[in-house]
């Protein structure tokens, strides 16, 4: 897993991101890019994660997905 961090100052206040390389490659693979690049480029980045862990997840029943939507509510 990687782990984006955020960097506060001693009051607690956000003041960056540390983004490792192997994401900023994802989002970034070449320059000169054009914003719309960009923006696709961490739209499939997100919707991959989101895939991958998605493979993790254990399959909820129809039953079982149905408590857990009336839980919610």
């Amino acid at each position: 897993m990687i782990d984006i961090e955020y960097l506060t100052d001693t009051r607690g206040k956000l003041k960056g991101i540390f983004i490792p390389i192997d994401i900023w490659k994802k989002i970034f693979p070449e320059f000169p890019q054009s914003v719309e690049e960009i923006i696709e480029n961490i739209e499939d980045y997100c919707l991959n994660k989101a895939m991958d862990e998605a493979k993790d997840t254990p399959l909820l029943s129809k039953e079982q997905a149905l408590r857990f939507l009336s839980e919610a509510e």
